[in-house]
């Protein structure tokens, strides 16, 4: 379950990023609606990384290394 958030909120980061383009390219900067959409990517990124953090830290991620430690 913990992976699926990871996948939906890196989704969201992108989804936000690709509607952040559109809004460029329609708007040519005459709205926010750009700032909004890649402020709301910025949002997801950082959730990303503290659940990433939160993965690690508690034990749900591991690291899969090719190589012995």
């Amino acid at each position: 379950m913990f992976k699926v958030l990871l996948v939906v909120l890196f989704l969201a980061a992108v989804i936000s990023l690709f509607s952040g383009l559109f809004f460029i390219l329609k708007d040519q900067g005459q709205s926010g609606r750009t700032v909004k959409a890649l402020s709301l990517r910025v949002l997801f990124c950082v959730l990303l990384l503290l659940a990433l953090a939160y993965g690690i830290l508690s034990g749900n991620l591991t690291p899969n290394n090719p190589w012995p430690v």
